[in-house]
């Protein structure tokens, strides 16, 4: 299983830096709405839809993600109304969905399950097209960042864990993995902005606070991860399901992999560009 997990891991790395690094705009737009698409196909199996009202849910993401993302579309729409859309995420993110992982599974019904799918999957790819129009590097490390806190939560839980961090919700995670994803980020924090990699908006000017803030602000990217991640398995355990999918051997589906991003997306745009 695990050399499984690893070998995906390693093509689904490999296919993501072409299309960072060389990808013309067009094709990464393309990529971002097919990842969309076949997110926004799990996610409606998750929210109870098949047949005609699943492929509708599908386009109705699409459509949207395509409307804010196109490049001429984006400048009509303006640059106030995609911010509003990152807030608004925001607001979701650290607002609705804790109050949701309180209440527990078994809370809201069909409908805000779907329109959850929308709140996540729609700003985090319009966020994904916009973060590498900016600064390419800048996306990659975000990314690295979400990588590094699942490798570590996944190891350090696995060989440690001992205190479940939601029984109710994710019976694998673990209090000890939490703690070893902040570590491993913080470590990464530190070296990413020792060497430049981000560049923490800092008024000061001084070397020690810019390494402190973007160690905040990297940890504080890792805890909304987790979050997402939570979400994730919330929706999931609602649904009855192990995986969204099948399409990722040894990961599941596409919202399996993008869970801990989709969060984190939306909330680099406008710790970063906001």
């Amino acid at each position: 299983m695990l050399k499984t997990r690893v070998l995906t891991a390693i093509a689904l790395l490999a296919l993501f830096l072409s299309a960072l690094f060389l990808a013309p705009p067009a094709g990464w737009l393309a990529l971002c709405a097919l990842v969309l698409g076949l997110a926004a196909w799990e996610w409606g199996a998750l929210g109870g839809l098949a047949g005609t009202a699943r492929g509708l849910y599908v386009l109705c993401l699409a459509g949207a993600f395509l409307w804010l993302a196109a490049s001429d579309r984006a400048e009509a729409v303006g640059s106030i109304a995609l911010r509003a859309l990152y807030v608004a995420a925001a607001l979701f993110w650290v607002v609705l969905v804790p109050l949701w992982l309180w209440r527990g599974p078994r809370f809201g019904g069909k409908g805000l399950v779907l329109a959850a799918g929308a709140a996540a999957l729609v700003p985090a790819c319009v966020a994904l097209v916009e973060l590498r129009g900016m600064d390419r590097m800048l996306l990659l490390a975000v990314m690295l960042t979400v990588w590094i806190s699942d490798s570590a939560a996944y190891f350090v839980g696995t060989r440690f864990g001992r205190h479940r961090l939601a029984p109710a919700i994710s019976p694998g995670k673990s209090w000890e993995g939490v703690a070893g994803a902040l570590a491993a980020v913080a470590i990464y924090a530190v070296a990413a902005a020792a060497t430049g990699l981000v560049a923490t908006p800092d008024a000061s000017g001084q070397i020690p606070s810019k390494i402190a803030a973007t160690v905040l602000v990297l940890l504080a990217l890792a805890v909304a991860g987790i979050v997402g991640d939570l979400f994730k398995s919330l929706i999931k355990r609602r649904a009855g399901v192990k995986d969204s999918g099948t399409l990722l051997p040894g990961h599941g589906g596409i919202v399996d992999r993008i869970d801990a991003l989709l969060p984190v997306l939306p909330l680099a745009v406008l710790i970063f560009f906001g």
